[in-house]
């Protein structure tokens, strides 16, 4: 446990030092907790998230860098690879590809890709995952905006019953 701790503390450094450098990432270590952490990443541009803040949520096992974080959407998603209702996130370095040279930082990275690049033939959301595989994109692009909006109404202070 010592070493997952030191490598965080080095971690939480360098996400201090490259605030400037990746300004699509913010990545923050709960303030009682270092296996805590939280993230908001912005959508990629030319996607339906684009525009989008997206939080997400990072819990860290004590074996890590061994093993990898459990990261899932706090804010809603509409997307092939994100259980709609949980977050859960379907990415294979969280699973089976993981490898102790992966940062925090670079799984927000990989996670802004899977955004950009789904993979719908291993969805978490099969309603997404089938109309992106049947060419029906243009069907996602009005759920997401409708999520967007919400968010923004919320950050406004609005809720929309």
């Amino acid at each position: 446990m010592q070493a997952s701790r030191a490598r965080l503390f080095k971690e939480y450094k360098e996400v201090q030092r490259e605030k400037a450098v990746d300004p699509d990432i913010q990545l923050v270590c709960d303030d009682s907790n270092i296996f805590k952490w939280t993230a908001l990443i912005k959508g990629p541009t030319e996607t339906p998230y684009e525009g989008g803040v997206f939080q997400l949520a990072f819990s860290v096992p004590e074996q890590y860098p061994l093993q990898p974080p459990q990261v899932r959407f706090l804010t809603k998603i509409f997307h092939p690879n994100v259980h709609f209702k949980t977050g859960e996130i379907c990415l294979d370095i969280l699973k089976n590809a993981w490898s102790p040279a992966w940062t925090l930082q670079s799984v927000c990275r990989a996670i802004i890709a899977l955004m950009a690049h789904p993979e719908p033939d291993s969805p978490l959301n099969c309603d997404s995952g089938n109309l992106l595989r049947s060419g029906d994109i243009e069907v996602i692009n009005p759920w997401q905006e409708c999520i967007l909006d919400l968010q923004r109404h919320q950050r406004k202070g609005e809720y929309v019953q």
